[in-house]
């Protein structure tokens, strides 16, 4: 299938739902608002909610109503956004461009940021947990505990944590893939198993899509990786050269740079192994896999 054509057929579906989901900048509320539509508006490739919405399709065989998978696709993007704000804080990565932007605190603030983030985690679960869904209440439930846990302690919020934690000081090969899989990976697996829930996923289903999530997730991050120091600011949309600066260990530090694209070539062919037990319809899991290799920002 033609990937780039599927990516950008999907993320102008997410984007239109997103458009008309999240609240508009209107009322006493509007400023704080802004700061949140801002960040969620202003660029991205929207690969985690694509990812849920190719999730779904590969369990349902292309039959699941795309409208009860885009609330969950929608709060995706919403917790991945909330984790970029907060990441280039000034107490965190201290960046300021983002999506090739200025970030979201260099236009209004740091207070306004930190909140906009908050808000956008918030929206996620307000996303999640509607009423107005015919799914099973059980299944729903299901949904948000996997993407709870994907986003807090050990997961997303965890891996930073340790991230920062380990800034400038040696790291064994093991605790930088705990880092990297709770940071990156666990949204990832998240996105794709969440969609494959809500789809009607059977155990086995469940545990091939967790494969292909961790795999392609550990893929993403070493390509990021790889990125921060082989690409341009102009391509990536962000300062380059930052892990370095902040004395981070990654894969390229230390492996190498061919060494880290062997991995990332290995963790790709796993992840397509995993799918094995899908059918034609996984085709744009499988599209996504060897896209996170290409990818040139």
């Amino acid at each position: 299938m033609e990937i780039k054509a599927y990516l950008n057929k999907q993320r102008s579906i997410v984007e239109a739902y997103l458009e008309e989901a999240i609240a508009k900048p209107v009322g006493d509320f509007a400023g704080h608002i802004e700061t949140m539509r801002y960040s969620l508006f202003v660029g991205g490739k929207r690969v985690r909610p694509i990812l849920c919405l190719a999730g779904a399709e590969a369990v349902s065989c292309g039959k699941c109503d795309i409208q009860e998978i885009l609330p969950i696709a929608g709060a995706m993007e919403c917790i991945h956004t909330y984790s970029l704000i907060h990441d280039d804080l000034p107490a965190m990565d201290d960046d300021d461009l983002r999506r090739g932007k200025p970030t979201n605190h260099t236009i209004y603030g740091e207070a306004a940021a930190i909140l906009a983030g908050d808000g956008l985690l918030t929206y996620a679960f307000e996303l999640l947990s509607n009423g107005s869904s015919q799914r099973d209440p059980a299944v729903t439930l299901q949904v948000i505990h996997l993407i709870a846990q994907a986003a807090g302690t050990f997961g997303m919020v965890g891996g930073q944590s340790l991230d920062m934690i380990y800034e400038g000081k040696q790291v064994a090969y093991e605790t930088l893939k705990t880092i990297h899989k709770s940071k990156t990976g666990a949204l990832i697996t998240a996105s794709v198993v969440g969609g494959g829930l809500a789809a009607g996923a059977a155990k086995e289903h469940q545990q091939a899509l967790t494969s292909y999530g961790n795999n392609i997730g550990l893929a993403f991050q070493i390509i990021d990786d790889l990125l921060d120091v082989v690409s341009t600011t102009e391509e990536l949309g962000k300062p380059v050269g930052s892990d370095e600066e902040a004395d981070k260990v990654t894969y390229p530090s230390l492996f190498g740079i061919d060494q880290s694209k062997k991995m990332a070539e290995e963790a790709v062919a796993d992840a397509l192994e995993s799918l094995a037990i899908f059918d034609h319809h996984a085709d744009p899991l499988r599209g996504i896999a060897s896209y996170i290799i290409e990818r040139k920002y």
